[in-house]
């Protein structure tokens, strides 16, 4: 015969206990992974989706509680909610054009599947940028409307709520940031990680409660069936021992949750935090890419110096500088950007949302049009604060821009990087910057390459005053004594492109590259001639040859070597610059308009640039110039003439340090890590098993007591009280009014008989108790324990070795007194409960 079917069956009422508690957990556990989820996108977009999901959900999951909608219809209209709210909430670009509906509705398709892994890529917060917000419309809507329907069942099934409210959490805390919400001082009290830890303390707080106020209803309703079927009165007020059982609980849930909020953070505060996008990052590997200072000389190329290589146009003023590439990681050879000496994060380039927070600033706007540039570095503005692609690229453009706000510099990765026409609008904010003599440097700086040891003799002997004086007095005489060179010499006798517009200009031969050799040299020559009387008689120092990547690099490496973090930025300035320094004429920019400066890092974190271009009116002294011995000699002996071999070019740096002699030492500098690694996770495991653990030992000593009374007959005794233990621990039912026969006859089981009768000979008969018959008895006791499991799920056994039911029922005073359960003139007779 055909089942009923379900809308057959007796309608469930609009409200009971049931629903309204499983509605309160629900909207507790999307009120906390709100909180824990804003650090990722931080706008009122995300705000009204989340209220807009609520009620969409609650209306939902009510509709089809009432309804007992199937579970296919159900999952039919929450995606067609899904489509239709994800068009108005999680894509609201396209609102304004109702011939875009077609393209958001594609972008939330799409977002279902692809938003998840955008979501790690793109630099915090996100705001509505694209369709990054399916994914808390996926979380809120349907994530509620499944945690309500699970709440509000009557079976074993709704415990699967739990799970699904911690994963609702939880997406706020793997999908965030990296970093951990400022320390919250409450008096003499530091709370680190307040925001991350109370979301997780609040979600274990609000599931335990829901399944303790759970567990409570379902054993009242058990108890009340059991009353409308056997006529047995049941209490209607909690007992003592209820109570004295919730306040246990309660305490062990506190006793946890504090060591939680307190020592979990207080051990990790300066640790790494790791989530999603800590391993996630740019399609290219910057670290391997070409370096463009390794490239600057060609730009000053004759077939190229006049190129165009973008444009910068406002309505406004325009910016000072455009950044084009920050190197921040120097290995001896090359500027790169990227290395093993910085942090992960601070290396890391991420896609960028519509919007981020640059602080506070003049604003400024500007379009610019790439022209011969080329390359996947991407000219942008420091500041930054957002960034609008238009042409027919703009699309591929904006899914493929990565940006480091640590290093103020973009790189493009659509189809191999920029091409001319591409077209974009940056705004971003110019903050005014500090004066160089007033910084102070944050400490000692360890960038893994040596410094040259001529650079660090002349560091010494010229340096005056401290900290940013010292290095403004000693990067001015640099430029000073340094002269302007982008080549060898002369290409056919022709005055090179480059220095047409130097008025007075003397080309000088200087050799390209920027490694610690070349560097190394640049110094050598400028101690030479100090020390050279006919510079001392004409006052002309000035011997160090070359351009912005020779000099870049030497007030780079100067900078460390007063304290000062440093990187070298490739751009250009745009407007009136200093005398003696390149600048884009009206915004159009050409390629031998493109300068190099160095940063350093004031204590503060602030980035002060540095000009570091030196002078071209004053021509290096030619009369020692040509008196200068050849580099590469050739000794001659009267027997054999052998040619000594040339050094190795100077981007095959050999003034690099030796560390063959450091290749044998132990690195034990991991094994703080892991230890620390390890303690952290034996924390957490004790603090959730803590008080399991507690439990167990607590049984195992009060097993060990009985087993070594005083006297045997107290041994055999105990054997019977622990035997009654494990039954009230799987969930029998032992009054203490029954005798010991009576209770062992209500069990089931003939030994439960035997180790009654023998205890009840050991404590009432007077006879003589051996040794052996205590062995016996527990030998039975331990058998008839296992028999009782036996029948147990495993998840029951495992309920049953932590369970406190034997412990409170001695905490209960009336335990031998007369149930108010058992109606006068009638006994009952134990039995397993239904809880």
């Amino acid at each position: 015969m055909k089942a009923l079917r379900d809308d057959a069956a007796p309608r469930t009422p609009w409200v009971t206990p049931r629903v309204v508690a499983g509605s309160l957990f629900a909207l507790a556990t999307v009120l906390i992974s709100a909180v824990a989820a804003w650090p990722i996108y931080r706008s009122t977009q995300f705000v009204l989706l989340v209220a807009v999901a609520l009620a969409a959900a609650t209306l939902i999951a009510a509709v089809s509680w009432r309804q007992q909608w199937r579970g296919w219809l159900v999952t039919a209209v929450l995606v067609a909610a899904l489509l239709v709210l994800g068009v108005t909430l999680a894509v609201p670009a396209q609102l304004g054009a109702p011939s875009g509906w077609g393209e958001s509705l594609a972008e939330v398709v799409a977002g279902f599947f692809f938003a998840w892994k955008d979501l790690v890529t793109v630099e915090l917060p996100v705001g509505s940028y694209r369709n990054l917000l399916v994914p808390a419309l996926v979380l809120f809507l349907v994530g509620t409307c499944v945690l309500l329907r699970l709440s509000w069942r009557p079976d074993r099934l709704a415990y699967l709520a739990v799970p699904l409210a911690i994963a609702m959490a939880s997406f706020g805390l793997f999908f965030g940031r990296t970093s951990v919400s400022m320390p919250l001082q409450l008096g003499p009290v530091v709370l680190y990680a307040p925001v991350e830890t109370a979301s997780g303390a609040g979600i274990l707080v609000v599931c335990l409660a829901w399944l303790a106020w759970r567990t409570s209803d379902e054993r009242v309703r058990a108890l009340q069936r059991a009353a409308d079927s056997s006529g047995i009165r049941t209490p209607r007020r909690f007992s003592q021992a209820d109570r004295r059982r919730a306040s246990l609980g309660a305490g062990m849930v506190a006793v946890a949750v504090l060591i939680g909020i307190v020592v979990v953070p207080l051990s990790t505060h300066d640790a790494d935090r790791q989530v999603l996008r800590s391993s996630v990052g740019p399609d290219i590997d910057l670290a391997q890419a070409a370096s463009p200072l390794s490239e600057y000389r060609a730009l000053f190329a004759d077939e190229r110096a006049t190129d165009i290589i973008f444009t910068v146009t406002s309505d406004g003023a325009l910016p000072a500088r455009v950044r084009i590439a920050t190197l921040d990681a120097y290995d001896g050879e090359v500027y790169r950007s990227g290395g093993a000496q910085q942090s992960a994060e601070a290396a890391q380039f991420v896609r960028l949302p519509s919007t981020i927070d640059a602080g506070e600033g003049a604003p400024v706007e500007a379009e610019i049009t790439i022209g011969a540039l080329g390359g996947i570095w991407m000219p942008t503005l420091s500041g930054l604060e957002a960034v609008e692609f238009a042409g027919a690229r703009s699309a591929d453009l904006a899914d493929s821009f990565y940006y480091s706000v640590d290093a103020a510099a973009g790189v493009q990765t659509a189809g191999g990087g920029l091409s001319a026409g591409d077209t974009y609008t940056v705004r971003a904010v110019e903050k005014p910057t500090p004066s160089l003599a007033e910084i102070e440097a944050a400490g000692a700086v360890d960038d893994g390459a040596a410094v040259p040891e001529n650079l660090t003799r002349w560091v010494e002997e010229h340096a005056q005053g401290t900290e940013g004086a010292a290095l403004q007095s000693l990067i001015a005489l640099l430029r000073e004594r340094g002269y302007l060179s982008h080549g060898l010499g002369l290409a056919d006798e022709q005055e090179p492109a480059w220095a047409s517009e130097l008025v007075d200009y003397t080309v000088q031969p200087s050799a390209s590259g920027h490694s610690l050799a070349r560097i190394d040299t640049l110094f050598e020559r400028l101690l030479e001639r100090e020390n050279d009387p006919r510079a001392q008689q004409t006052g002309n120092y000035v011997a160090a040859i070359g351009d912005d990547e020779q000099f870049a690099v030497a007030a780079a490496l100067i900078a460390r070597e007063l304290g000062f973090s440093s990187r070298v930025v490739m751009g250009v300035r745009i407007g009136d610059a200093p005398a003696g320094l390149a600048a884009c004429d009206n915004g159009s920019c050409e390629a031998q308009d493109v300068s190099v400066w160095t940063e350093v890092a004031a204590a503060d974190g602030e980035w002060v640039p540095i000009d570091v271009t030196p002078q071209h009116a004053n021509t290096p002294s030619l009369d020692v110039t040509e008196l200068r011995d050849p580099e590469n000699v050739t000794e001659v002996r009267p027997d054999a003439a052998e040619p000594v071999l040339p050094p190795d070019p100077v981007q095959q740096d050999a003034a690099l340090p030796d560390d063959d002699g450091d290749s044998n030492a132990v690195d034990l500098a991991w094994l703080w890590a892991a230890l620390r690694v390890v303690a952290i996770v034996l924390l957490v495991l004790l603090i959730v098993l803590g008080p399991f653990l507690v439990v167990v030992a607590a049984k195992a000593v009060r097993r060990r007591t009985r087993r070594r009374a005083a006297t045997p007959a107290d041994r055999v005794a105990g054997a019977w009280e622990e035997y009654v233990d494990a039954a009230v621990d799987a969930r029998f039912e032992a009054p203490a009014r029954l005798t010991r026969r009576e209770l062992a006859v209500a069990f089931g089981a003939p030994e439960a008989v035997c180790i009654a009768d023998a205890a009840d000979r050991a404590v009432f008969s007077g006879t003589a108790v051996t040794d052996s018959d205590v062995e016996a008895v527990w030998s039975q006791v331990a058998r008839q324990s296992a028999a009782l499991r036996a029948d147990l799920s495993a998840v029951r056994r495992l309920a049953a070795s932590v369970s406190l039911r034997s412990f409170i029922r001695r905490l209960d005073p009336n335990r031998g007194a007369r149930s108010p359960n058992v109606q006068k003139g009638r006994r009952a007779s134990p039995a397993r409960s239904t809880l």
